[in-house]
């Protein structure tokens, strides 16, 4: 096993308030990691150092054996791949969506002059077919479904071939028909051997795909619980985590939370 991210004793100021509080993570190439956590939690933050976005205050961030503060993050971009509402939100609405996927491997939004060889062009199509896009690629993104722009936005972040993919919550506003399209898909590319690591924020356990295999509870900046998902997902743990008790069931990899009276 590899390592590809390593959060050691990481802590992380803004404007003098702690936001993550000693920190200590790592993810190895076949691990698909969720990070739970109710909002204010430090999940972003998270992201943006383990995509590379920003720097701790205290301690250290190594991304793909690349300690953060040592490296040229551009070293690191095609290496990553990045999926949240702030990435669809820079994509051009008038963007062909077999476009969109093409121009990851020049880390740009929007297709200007670049040049691309016809194994880009096949890679993107096989890309499209695996996320069940092959029908819209030459519709533009503003025309797709939430649903339908979530796998585009996914599609395009495989395109490079990344050895970790990171998503903020990506079945964040999709109604319950499109939720459960996306967990299929995750599960499936989660189980597949060949796919990077991958680590998932979210806020809802029901949202966890089966296949991912270790979760990372965070409050308030603070670790509550860590390790592998079979015995770290608990009742008591998400008590912890949330503030409140709670009933947890899981059923096919699948697991549902309801408060207790």
């Amino acid at each position: 096993m590899v390592n590809v991210l390593r959060f050691t004793d990481v802590s992380y100021l803004r404007n003098g308030r702690p936001i993550l509080d000693g920190v200590d993570w790592t993810v190895t190439d076949s691990d698909r990691w969720v990070i739970l956590g109710p909002n204010g939690a430090g999940k972003t933050t998270v992201m943006k150092l383990a995509t590379a976005n920003d720097y701790p205050t205290t301690g250290t961030v190594d991304v793909l054996d690349k300690r953060l503060g040592r490296v040229d993050i551009f070293e690191l971009r095609n290496r990553i791949g990045f999926v949240s509402s702030a990435t669809a939100r820079r994509i051009p609405a008038n963007e062909i969506v077999r476009d969109l996927v093409l121009t990851a491997a020049y880390s740009v939004e929007g297709r200007w002059n670049e040049h691309y060889e016809d194994i880009d062009i096949r890679q993107a199509e096989r890309i499209l077919a695996e996320w069940d896009l092959a029908g819209f690629a030459d519709h533009t993104f503003g025309t797709l479904s939430d649903g339908e722009r979530k796998r585009a936005l996914i599609a395009r972040a495989v395109m490079t071939d990344p050895e970790v993919l990171l998503l903020d919550e990506p079945s964040a506003s999709l109604d319950l028909g499109a939720r459960e399209r996306l967990l299929q898909m995750l599960s499936g590319f989660a189980q597949s051997p060949s796919s990077p690591a991958m680590v998932m924020v979210t806020h809802h356990v029901e949202e966890i795909p089966p296949g991912f295999t270790h979760v990372m509870m965070l409050k308030a900046g603070r670790i509550q619980a860590i390790g592998p998902m079979a015995t770290t997902l608990t009742a008591d743990n998400l008590e912890a985590t949330f503030g409140m008790p709670f009933e947890l069931t899981a059923h096919d990899g699948r697991y549902a939370a309801v408060a207790r009276p």
